[in-house]
């Protein structure tokens, strides 16, 4: 499957490292919170850590603004039905997140991809709060997500063969390297950190 858009849940610093690498790489963005002067911080940070990527020389100054064209925003879950890939990125508590993936599994296409972001919570279980358990799995970024190139890919008891290789194949196209996790408390890194 390919993909094209994503839809980004929670607008805090995992949020706007997330929409920041996408908008870079490419993919169409948008940028979801209930809260919108957390929308308004995360919007100006993206054009804050771009401008420093443009002083820098990684990237050129035209980028950076074709970067931020691409992120739309809202505070309505249900707009984010039509991407292709949604990764929430919503406070570490389960019930939070399991609220948010019951609240936008309604106004999904079949063939959208469910991702959290989550450092410790079982992906099974989030997945089983969903009607595409195949089509769910961990996605975890590193702080900071600009800066940070793994990302811990975990796959759910159900998660299917193409929804893996599709998401190993996003963090590629992102430049970021993938590592594959179990399904177990902390994943590896935060293992390895404990």
């Amino acid at each position: 499957m390919s993909i094209s858009s994503v839809g980004v849940v929670g607008a805090g610093q995992m949020g706007n490292g997330i929409a920041h690498v996408f908008a870079l790489a490419e993919f169409d963005v948008v940028l979801n919170d209930i809260d919108r002067g957390a929308i308004e911080r995360a919007l100006k940070l993206v054009e804050t850590n771009l401008g420093r990527q443009v002083n820098s020389g990684r990237i050129t100054k035209k980028d950076a603004e074709a970067a931020l064209k691409r992120i739309s925003t809202t505070m309505t879950l249900a707009d984010l039905g039509a991407t292709d890939l949604i990764i929430e990125a919503a406070t570490e508590r389960e019930s939070v997140k399991v609220a948010i993936f019951e609240d936008l599994v309604p106004h999904l296409g079949p063939n959208t991809i469910l991702t959290s972001n989550t450092s410790s919570i079982s992906i099974t279980r989030l997945a089983s709060r969903t009607d595409r358990p195949e089509r769910f799995m961990g996605f975890h970024f590193m702080n900071p997500v600009p800066v940070m190139q793994l990302v811990e890919l975990i796959r759910g008891i159900a998660t299917d063969d193409q929804t893996y290789q599709t998401l190993k194949e996003v963090v590629e196209r992102l430049g970021k390297t993938p590592a594959t996790a179990e399904d177990f408390p902390a994943f590896i890194v935060n293992r390895i950190l404990m």
